[in-house]
This record gives structure tokens, sequence and C-alpha cells, in this order.
């Protein structure tokens, strides 16, 4: 009887510890993105609106060639 106890004891089900773990680091990865994210559309922004300021210029004086 003692051996069957300590075969329950010893006997863990571990599965949905790996589980979790993702979950919380999806969890991280999500806030960190979403706290960068401001930050790069901003500057993607500033950057396309140079470019086509660039073309602009570029048009109106004939396009340079």
């Amino acid at each position: 009887m003692k051996r069957l106890v300590l075969k329950f004891r010893i006997w863990k089900d571990n599965r949905g510890q790996d589980l979790i773990e993702y979950a919380l680091m999806a969890g991280f990865v999500a806030v960190a993105a979403g706290a960068i994210m401001p930050n790069v559309a901003s500057s993607i922004s500033t950057i396309f609106g140079a470019i086509s300021s660039h073309l602009q210029n570029a048009a109106a004086q004939g396009g340079g060639s």
C-alpha cells in the first residue's frame, strides 16, 4: 500500500505549465510591441512624408531627366 501512495506522490501532470508559460511570454511580447509601435508608426509616417515631399518636388521640376 505504501508503494501505491508513493507512486501517486511522484506522478505529476506538468503539461499545463508550459502552456501558461507560453501565454505569459506572449503577453509580455504584446505589451512590449504596444509600447514600441506608436514610436515606430510615427517614425515611419515621417519618413514616408519626406519621401512624398521629395517626389512631389522632383515631379514639379520635370523629373530631373
